[in-house]
């Protein structure tokens, strides 16, 4: 035993397991020796369940912490590196090439997931065929989510209803309190259809529930119409989704389950979600309700009975539209963003009554692209950046439950105390190397905040307002998990000023709720106010660096487009050296040597700047933040704070700090 760490004969695998007194559920003290022997003990229940599924783990490495501070945690799906070489494992095609999953097959692997903080293990409904390909799924599941104001008892209500309809269709599901808010049905296939078809025919089903009982359930996945209703969710039958697999702990507050019930047990008017404690005695008692949950169905899975009342779900008002061509996927993923004018306070005000003010961001713009079942992400200037986020990319990410759309939003980091970083960011930002970008997916998580929806099944929506543009995209992404939201909107500029001010935020964007989406334009009906003094600048030079720096360089000379004189130029607005790592230092020295030249891309560079500097094309723009403006146009005290690949040098403006009202006395 070396400190707290330990090696132990687990079914004669030798592991490594550290930290076992560990808290990782805070609120009932459950500690990661616990987490651990619950999946040993519950093992002969669960292993059945996840055999030959390819299963991606939810991961809190610091713990789940409290109902009031939850902690951060993050999807994984290809096999850590560092992973014992006995785990089996198979691969599934990704857009940036194969990932390896693992396959839980044994007590040891189990046990090494507990290890490595792999709390929720999340499976599709569907195995690996004999020839390692994704098989059709053996079994399908509704998953039943409460809306605000509703509890276990509606749940089970409408899960009964589910019930009489799927028995007729001769399946026999089995409920599961989902160990979060609802309840999980799941009914065994034979395996003879494919995803897409057991989805459409669990889609009718929700929608046949939904149109007898509006009053108890709803198909739409806008949140906003959900309350008081049970949600169902049809679309986790699709084959590039996961579900959280029954008997796996869930990342909760408290170590609740998600536990498989009788259904006698769901007409309990106190029904609650069971802890790790509760399961493990229903286990030692022998119940286990979903024993009979494996492909014995002879039959194909039959079609429900068309109800002659209308469907709720929202469609479109026109035919949709065919798949789309490689041709028309390239078109939407050239879409360059709409983009804000500077303003001020009076001018926000008068856009529209009431207001529509949005956070600025502090992160990446980026389009996404949504088709075949994939996201594409494009930044600012078009350049291809999909790669770099496989959290939003790659194949069991997020999945939108729509043909095609294109969104636009910000790629946001947060610290800490949950403030956008720019500076977390840049960590993610430059990467191409599939081991790099795995290991920053886990240091430097990141959230798609999504502002704004361009195009949806084939149909143009940048001349809609954009109130009904984010009404629709509301729609689209409701129910989905983080890293992905629509940020909430205000209504009061001067109150959103103060509030931004005082959680450290950069600003807020005013945009007029009746303006049409204008691509790759500055429009005055969107206006940025800012906070802080950033400014983006070209870099032209590079003073060399001495002492610790010698190796690298000093100092950046930047310079702004300057029109005063009628025609366009640099205009040489001083030199940053403070706010870089030696990590960024190195990066910057590779990007920037080969575009050394001989003179000075600009005139009116102080002769103590321009001594020793080393001129580069006037091509790579950042960031720096700085006190103030000098009389004569020159940063004072700037910090790096990165580069910004999204932008040209011809897209730089001088920013102008917005003055923030004061707060009125009480």
């Amino acid at each position: 035993m070396v400190g707290d760490a330990q090696i132990v004969q687990v079914d004669g695998r030798r592991l490594r397991v550290t930290n076992l007194d560990k808290v990782v559920y805070p609120e009932t003290g459950t500690t990661k020796g616990e987490v651990i022997a619950y999946y040993t003990a519950i093992a002969p229940l669960l292993l059945p369940l996840l055999d030959g599924r390819p299963v991606t783990r939810k991961r809190w490495v610091e713990g789940v912490g409290t109902a009031q501070a939850p902690a951060d945690a993050f999807f994984t799906k290809q096999l850590e590196p560092g992973a014992p070489s006995w785990i089996p494992r198979q691969a599934i095609q990704h857009s940036d090439g194969p990932k390896e999953y693992p396959l839980v097959e044994d007590v040891p692997t189990l046990v090494w997931l507990a290890q490595v903080a792999a709390i929720e293990l999340h499976v599709p409904q569907w195995r690996f065929s004999s020839e390692g390909l994704p098989g059709n799924p053996d079994r399908l599941v509704l998953d039943l989510d409460p809306g605000e104001g509703v509890g276990l008892p509606q749940c089970a209500e409408v899960a009964r209803i589910a019930r009489g309809i799927l028995s007729d269709m001769g399946l026999d599901p089995l409920p599961v309190t989902s160990g979060s808010k609802g309840i999980h049905l799941y009914a065994s296939l034979p395996g003879e259809q494919t995803s897409d078809e057991v989805s459409a025919v669990v889609k009718e089903l929700a929608r046949m529930i939904e149109n007898d009982h509006p009053d108890l359930a709803t198909s739409v996945m806008a949140k906003a119409v959900r309350g008081g209703k049970v949600f169902l969710d049809w679309s986790q039958n699709n084959g590039k989704k996961t579900t959280i697999s029954p008997y796996s702990l869930r990342g909760r507050a408290r170590p609740w389950v998600a536990a498989p019930r009788t259904w006698d047990e769901l007409a309990d008017p106190h029904l609650a979600q069971l802890d790790l404690d509760e399961v493990l005695e229903r286990a030692a008692a022998g119940v286990d309700p979903l024993a009979t949950l494996r492909p014995s169905m002879t039959a194909p899975l039959p079609q429900p009975a068309k109800t002659r009342s209308s469907h709720r779900y929202p469609r479109s008002s026109a035919a949709p539209a065919a798949p789309p061509s490689a041709a028309s996927v390239a078109s939407v993923a050239s879409v360059a963003p709409m983009l804000a004018e500077n303003g001020t306070p009076g001018t926000a005000r008068a856009l529209s009554d009431p207001s529509w003010v949005e956070v600025k961001w502090d992160g990446i713009r980026a389009v996404g692209t949504w088709v075949d079942g994939r996201m594409l992400l494009h930044a600012r200037r078009g350049t291809d950046i999909t790669a770099r986020y496989p959290e939003l990319t790659a194949d069991g990410a997020p999945f939108l439950p729509v043909k095609d759309a294109v969104v636009d939003g910000e790629i946001v980091a947060f610290d800490a105390n949950s403030r956008p970083s720019f500076s977390l960011l840049q960590n993610r930002m430059h990467l191409t190397r599939p081991r790099e970008i795995e290991r920053e997916v886990i240091r430097t998580p990141i959230v798609y905040m999504l502002f704004d929806l361009l195009r949806l099944d084939g149909h143009d929506l940048t001349g809609l307002p954009l109130r009904e543009r984010r009404t629709l995209l509301e729609d689209v992404i409701a129910g989905l998990d983080a890293p992905v939201q629509v940020p909430p909107v205000f209504d009061d500029v001067d109150a959103a000023l103060i509030a931004s001010r005082e959680f450290g935020l950069e600003g807020v964007v005013v945009k007029d709720p009746r303006s049409r989406y204008r691509p790759g334009q500055r429009s005055p009906s969107w206006l940025k106010l800012k906070h802080t003094r950033m400014q983006e600048a070209v870099i032209v030079g590079i003073r060399p660096g001495k002492g610790d720096r010698e190796s690298t360089l000093g100092s950046l000379l930047l310079a702004v487009p300057d029109t005063s004189s009628g025609r366009r130029r640099l205009r040489y607005v001083g030199r940053v050296g403070t706010g870089f790592t030696d990590r960024i230092l190195r990066d910057l020295l590779a990007r920037l040597t080969p575009l050394r030249v001989d003179d000075a891309p600009l005139d009116g560079v102080p002769a103590p700047d321009a001594s020793d500097a080393l001129w580069v094309r006037p091509e790579v723009v950042g960031e720096v933040e700085f006190a103030n403006w000098t009389p004569d146009g020159v940063l004072r005290h700037a910090r790096w704070r990165g580069l910004r690949p999204d932008k040209s040098p011809l897209e730089i403006t001088v920013e102008t700090p917005v003055e923030v009202p004061s707060i009125p006395e009480t």
